[in-house]
């Protein structure tokens, strides 16, 4: 039977070890991670006599952690939910002071050009209203690079992000797997290593600021993380890195996220990476980013082809017929698939007058696909809409491109059309001299002094240059509906309606 000084020995001794649990608490109350322990008492098994079971006083058992499973698990997905919104915020930001509005923002610097050229056309002889006009158009073209420097500029950051990121998760994940392995190592004792669980929750709330997880507990202790709902990072104490990927056509505007294991290497599908800084990122890059770039570069290959188109049908001083107000570089080649089997290229161009494709044009991305060799289909990638073509082999007409193969393509072969990635950044004023702009109007009309009608000519519109633009044409009116054309290069038809 336990003597009076044991059993209070017992009790010294476990009420030291609860004080000692309570002073560690105290210490630790701003260490990141900590759950606050407590120390299980228990009874110690009484001692039969021949009065009875006599107590031997308490003891100690273990120290448990006041932890929530439930609780711990939703607070994690909470964060990671915010710090994928907080990061697209803070990109998103970005673009917003990128295009702000104001005497400094670009659509300022688009309208004084267009009121510039107003300013002309009233006086088109003004050698200084001629000055101020094309240099308005050199301001606008130059922010307009500039704007589009500032987008390359944020694009790098973001895979300077990205990259950054995944090493952040590897090495968490890696931390993870060694944590796996020493808890399922002193799991054998009998109890609970609460620094080491403690540790590992940190770990995996940090690693949900970068990537949301999917947690499954094994019998050993260890705790498998999966990412994209089925993609083991962590099982046990062996880790599959992730990397970050160009897509399918090695866009390089664009980025995936992909693991490894086995040798085997598979790309996670964005929407399934749910939240998390680098999920965040993702989607900035992959959609907001990509929208930017195309509604800047559309707005540059717009004006630009259509103030060309309008340029060339007119005169300079000099009674020369104008050339393109604006220098721009050609749109990129479709980006072929990996696994297309034919050589095809894809060209992309601008629907010419008279059909002008500039007034038509969408800010958008397109993938191209051919059914056959020559006829296939063009997606809008912006909201998906799909158009046939093949009515003209292996040339497609969709919202004012137009789409060539180079050859006959292979059934199956696709190709990611950009034609707005570029625009911005190439675009500049072709010439420096005022007296270069050709605002004169090429054709002039007068009535006939013998004209006994009431018909008058109110305006006369250029709609393509022609060679015969210098030489006569006149008009006769043989009835009150028709008349008759001479003139050198009209082929002098009669009786038009």
């Amino acid at each position: 039977m336990g003597s009076i000084l044991n059993i209070g020995t017992r009790a010294l001794l476990a009420n030291q070890l609860a004080l000692q649990t309570a002073g560690n608490n105290i210490a630790n109350v701003n260490t990141a991670g900590y759950s606050r322990q407590s120390v299980v008492l228990q009874s110690v098994e009484g001692q039969f006599s021949g009065a009875g079971y006599y107590g031997n006083g308490v003891t100690a058992a273990t120290v448990l952690r006041k932890h929530d499973e439930f609780l711990t698990r939703q607070a994690t997905l909470s964060g990671s939910v915010a710090a994928a919104d907080a990061k697209r915020l803070e990109r998103m930001q970005q673009l917003d002071d990128l295009f702000q509005g104001g005497p400094s923002g670009l659509g300022t610097a688009v309208g004084d050009m267009l009121n510039a050229f107003s300013d002309v056309a009233s006086a088109p002889t003004s050698l200084s209203a001629r000055t101020v006009a094309l240099a308005r158009a050199e301001e606008a073209t130059a922010r307009m690079r500039a704007s589009s420097e500032r987008l390359s500029g944020i694009g790098q950051a973001v895979s300077s992000e990205l990259a950054a990121a995944v090493n952040d998760i590897n090495s968490l994940a890696g931390r993870i797997a060694a944590v796996n392995k020493q808890i399922a190592n002193d799991r054998g004792s009998g109890h609970e290593p609460n620094d080491l669980l403690d540790q590992r929750d940190q770990f995996i709330r940090d690693l949900n600021k970068l990537v949301q997880t999917t947690n499954i507990p094994a019998g050993d202790g260890s705790i498998g993380i999966f990412l994209g709902g089925s993609q083991p990072l962590v099982l046990g104490n062996s880790v599959s890195p992730v990397a970050v990927s160009s897509n399918e056509f090695n866009d390089p505007g664009k980025s995936k996220l992909t693991i490894q294991r086995s040798g085997l290497t598979s790309v996670l599908d964005e929407v399934a990476l749910g939240g998390g800084s680098i999920a965040g990122l993702l989607r900035f890059q992959n959609t907001d980013l990509v929208e930017a770039t195309n509604l800047l570069g559309r707005m540059a290959l717009a004006l630009g082809t259509k103030m060309n188109e309008q340029h060339r049908l007119g005169l300079d001083p000099s009674g020369a017929p104008g050339g393109n107000l604006f220098t721009m570089a050609a749109l990129p080649d479709g980006l072929p698939a990996p696994a297309n089997l034919s050589a095809a290229t894809v060209s992309v161009g601008v629907q010419a007058p008279p059909a002008t494709g500039s007034t038509s044009l969408a800010a958008s991305d397109y993938e191209m696909t051919f059914s056959s060799a020559t006829a296939g289909t063009v997606k809008r990638l912006s909201d998906g809409t799909v158009t046939a073509f093949g009515t003209t082999p292996g040339v497609a007409f969709v919202d004012g491109l137009v789409l060539q193969a180079s050859a006959a393509a292979s059934a199956g072969d696709r190709f990611l059309v950009t034609p707005y990635r570029k625009a911005a950044a190439a675009i500049s004023t072709a010439f420096a001299s005022p007296r270069d702009l050709a605002m004169a109007a090429p054709v002039a009309g007068r009535a006939g002094n013998s004209n006994t009608g009431s018909l008058a000519l109110q305006s006369l519109l250029v709609k393509t240059p022609d060679i015969n633009l210098s030489q006569t044409v006149t008009l006769t009116f043989t009835g009150a509906g028709t008349f008759d054309v001479t003139g050198t290069g009209t082929g002098n038809p009669v009786g038009l309606a």
